[in-house]
């Protein structure tokens, strides 16, 4: 069974502008070049292509928070690693392009 849960963008980016995130619980799951095009300050970029690899520096012991440009890699991470047992998990609606809204940007 899939455990995580999904975040509306207005939430999330509540949790970022208040400063209760840190930079290992929001994961960022776009390519580089989608990340320097635009992130979220303080986030951690673990691209899809490489996620096989790197998967293990997600934290298990605490909330993490998934984003990719629209919401459909996130997912597909959340649930990958909750069948690697890991709970707290939560996709960020609609990506980065909903997100960056609340900071002015046009993402798309």
């Amino acid at each position: 069974m899939d455990v995580w849960r999904d975040i509306q963008p207005d939430a999330f980016w509540q949790l970022v502008r208040e400063g209760k995130l840190e930079p290992d619980q929001i994961i960022d799951v776009r390519e580089p070049e989608e990340w320097d095009y635009y992130h979220l300050e303080g986030s951690t970029m673990l691209p899809l292509s490489s996620f096989i690899e790197t998967w293990t520096r997600v934290p298990a012991d605490k909330p993490v928070y998934v984003i990719c440009a629209h919401g459909v890699r996130s997912q597909a991470v959340c649930r990958f690693l909750s069948e690697k047992g890991y709970g707290g998990l939560a996709n960020v609606v609609g990506g980065m392009a909903a997100v960056s809204l609340h900071d002015g940007f046009q993402y798309d």
